[in-house]
């Protein structure tokens, strides 16, 4: 292999502290070069649940009673080392999952954030101190960890998913089995190795790599407390059904179909800055991207004209090109994806207004031309199920209330913004709207990490995550009596 040629690494298994080789029948391919072996990654199973969890489980005491400040320093050690090696983590992500660049450095930055922000949360475990309707009687409660917790991360924010599920858990004093998502694992091996060096015990964190099944099995074991998955809204129906058959706690984020309305007074430049930020970065595949856009009547020709000339100019190609503004989708079956939702769109009547034509570059990979369609009526399917990549329709309304009523209207409820200068409006729907976060003037993609993340309706189940909403999900609360 040529010295310039990128490195394919063999990856392995981590189980109580340390990396358990097994057979490696399956590989991570560049979506940007698909002749490019990112990884070979092994298979696990049962047994090597059994054994993490296991793991897990016998780490649990001495991790959860430890002093709150050595978990803050093994969190604030991994977010330090994830910052300093931004640029190599970035490249690695990039190289995996197919996001560019700046893309992929901006999320490693964000995961040592998480990892940071959580090392402080370690030291603040909060409780109460209360007066009993009992004279004499004292009344405290506390939050204690929950024990093995099983994580099940997707590949669309291979380090920053799993940093932010990781992070609380580990923070609380429960002890972590994660499974990362098949097109993304050696970036989520390079966290593993890092919470390692960052002084992590063994058995405190375990990750293994594998198909649907294993994550059945995790999600079966009946030593494992919680389950906290995200991924799509058929597979997180399955694993919540399981989670609630034998009592375990879970907590799903399951995709969104994001409204973003454009309302006549929006200042144009703006609102389409916003719409090509949510619908196309990161290649659309993100649950919080833009992917119907709302507009008003006396807006809606320019807005997707002027979003068009955007859209048609966006440079798709390798991620790791300092050039490119839209990387490959993750994999050939995101790709396929996005070119059959293009054909659904058109043949149920839309106006394919610019893009979606299969694309031939240097090298091979899942190239998507980004697609905007117009003239779409908002109970068709390519405004009703989750395309996830960079396809938007436009739907056209008289009124802000029918705006507000097409918003709401379908199974999603994870995010929703508006374009407006209307301050009466604006208040109106983020009161009305129904979803979990609402985005005034901002793009419906693009949330911080210390606040709650999650949606409403079939998006999300179970508590918050993220910022101090975590702790509700990865800790319970005792409620302790006492007579002096």
């Amino acid at each position: 292999m040529a010295a310039d040629m990128p490195v394919t690494l063999t990856l392995s298994h981590y189980i109580n502290g340390a990396r358990v080789a097994a057979e490696a029948p399956g590989e991570s391919l560049n979506p940007s070069n698909t002749a490019d072996v990112v990884a070979r990654v092994p298979r696990g199973g049962r047994a090597e649940v059994d054994a993490a969890v296991a793991a897990a489980k016998a780490a649990f005491p001495a991790w959860a009673d430890a002093s709150p400040e050595l978990r803050s320093d093994v969190l604030d050690r991994a977010g330090s080392l994830i910052l300093e090696r931004r640029e190599d983590l970035g490249r690695l992500l990039s190289r995996e999952e197919g996001k560019t660049l700046p893309e992929g450095v901006g999320e490693t930055v964000r995961a040592g954030r998480i990892f940071k922000y959580f090392a402080g949360e370690a030291l603040r475990r909060h409780g109460q101190n209360l007066d009993s309707v009992r004279p004499g009687v004292e009344i405290q409660t506390y939050r204690q960890p929950l024990g093995v917790v099983g994580l099940i991360t997707p590949w669309n924010f291979p380090i920053a998913i799993p940093a932010w599920k990781s992070a609380p858990a580990l923070a609380f004093g429960n002890t972590v089995v994660i499974k990362p998502a098949g097109p993304t694992p050696a970036t989520a091996a390079a966290l593993a190795d890092i919470l390692f060096e960052a002084g992590a015990p063994a058995g405190v964190f375990n990750m293994l790599f594998g198909d649907g099944k294993m994550g059945g099995a995790i999600v079966d074991h009946a030593d494992v407390e919680a389950i906290s998955f995200t991924g799509s809204q058929t597979v997180g129906a399955a694993v919540g059904r399981a989670a609630v058959a034998r009592q375990a706690r879970v907590q799903l984020e399951m995709g969104g179909k994001n409204p973003l309305v454009v309302l006549d007074d929006a200042d144009l430049d703006r609102a389409v800055t916003i719409a090509l930020d949510g619908s196309f970065f990161a290649t659309g595949q993100r649950c919080t991207a833009s992917s119907r856009i709302i507009v008003q009547d006396a807006i809606h020709d320019r807005f997707v004209a002027a979003l068009a000339e955007k859209v048609a100019a966006l440079r798709v190609g390798d991620a790791l090109d300092p050039q490119t503004q839209m990387g490959p989708a993750v994999s050939e079956e995101q790709m396929e994806q996005s070119y059959r939702y293009i054909e659904i769109a058109t043949g149920e009547g839309g106006r394919l207004v610019t893009g979606g034509e299969r694309l031939s570059l240097a090298t091979p990979g899942w190239y998507v031309q980004p697609a905007l369609i117009a003239d779409t009526a908002p109970d068709w399917r390519i405004n009703t199920e989750e395309v996830f990549g960079p396809v938007a329709a436009t739907v056209r309304v008289k009124t802000y209330e029918e705006a507000l009523a097409v918003a709401n209207a379908g199974e999603f409820g994870l995010s929703a913004g508006i374009v407006t200068t209307s301050l009466k409006h604006a208040r109106d729907f983020q009161r009305r709207v129904q979803a979990g976060m609402v985005m005034v003037n901002l793009p419906t993609a693009g949330v911080d990490y210390h606040v709650p993340f999650g949606g409403s309706r079939r998006s999300s189940y179970g508590q918050r995550e993220q910022g101090y909403a975590a702790v509700d999900f990865f800790t319970q609360t005792k409620t302790a009596y006492s007579w002096s």
